[in-house]
């Protein structure tokens, strides 16, 4: 188990604190199957928001906020009743757009992971008001709980009134729900082939510009990251930084990324090539591939 644990299960309930601890000696990438989450409420006797609100530090300790060393935790409960931790990430000597805010990172989190729908978002601040325009991308807007420690349960149309979404531009389904885009690659890479799926994935129904990043790191292990676009735009989710951040939940150093590979269609509106590589540069010096699909 890693040291910086121990401080965080010393201030939790001892119950939930012996059964974390459990966990926690194994490699730990911030998820609670919808098993083990009904687990830590038997052994803890928290149930529902009181668990997640106490597991909160436990999703913080996953913030890499070199700027602002403010450490965001977020939980997403998914559809199938998982818990996905999010945290928030800041790139150094980067300007802050490049940032993944807290409850972008525990969504994509989920999102990632299979997961089509999110009913609940818990966090240890109030969303500012990128995250609520993220989160009101989501097609369980209307049902979507956000639970915060001092304000209990609200909807997002607390956070977010009068609402500009998808609907305003058109778009009837939404970010976890898309119809996937029909892409075809003339590449047998074992990275282009995972790009190209993650990027059929991908969210962008705004400007019809899919794109995906795959990180390789030296033992092998792959991160993905899908691009997710958001109706006001600029709350939209570069497929870069969510593949580091991905890589930011299991733990892993940046410096161990080998092989950074970008997917995105040629000669689409927007091209995501110049931020992804300004982004791969403030945390390693390798290269960024690019390769360019197709529309099928």
């Amino acid at each position: 188990m890693k040291d910086n644990y121990q401080a965080i299960l010393a201030a939790m309930p001892q119950p939930l604190a012996q059964s974390l601890s459990q966990r926690l000696s194994q490699p730990f990438a911030g998820h609670f199957s919808a098993a083990e989450r009904q687990q830590l409420e038997q052994d803890s006797g928290l149930v529902g928001h009181d668990l997640l609100l106490a597991l909160l530090p436990l999703a913080a300790d996953f913030a890499f906020a070199p700027v602002s060393n403010f450490h965001v935790g977020a939980i997403a409960v998914g559809a199938s009743g998982a818990l996905y931790f999010g945290a928030n990430m800041e790139l150094p000597e980067q300007t802050l757009f490049h940032s993944v805010h807290g409850e972008q990172s525990a969504i994509s989190h989920a999102w990632l992971s299979g997961e089509s729908s999110i009913s609940d978002i818990v966090v240890n601040a109030s969303p500012c008001g990128h995250c609520r325009q993220f989160m009101n991308e989501l097609t369980t807007l209307k049902e979507l709980q956000i639970t915060l420690p001092s304000e209990g349960s609200k909807g997002l149309s607390h956070y977010l009134p009068y609402a500009f979404g998808p609907k305003n531009l058109g778009i009837e389904f939404g970010l976890m729900s898309a119809p996937a885009h029909q892409l075809e690659l003339d590449n047998s890479d074992e990275l282009a082939q995972l790009a190209l799926q993650h990027a059929s994935a991908s969210y962008a129904p705004y400007s019809n510009s899919p794109s995906a990043v795959v990180l390789e790191t030296a033992d092998g292990r792959r991160f993905c990251g899908r691009y997710a676009e958001n109706a006001a735009f600029n709350p939209s989710l570069p497929p870069m930084q969510m593949a580091l951040n991905a890589l930011a939940l299991q733990k892993v150093e940046f410096a161990e990324i080998r092989r950074a590979m970008l997917l995105e269609v040629e000669a689409s509106d927007i091209s995501q090539v110049r931020a992804s590589k300004s982004a791969l540069a403030a945390v390693c010096n390798i290269e960024l591939e690019v390769v360019f699909g197709h529309q099928a």
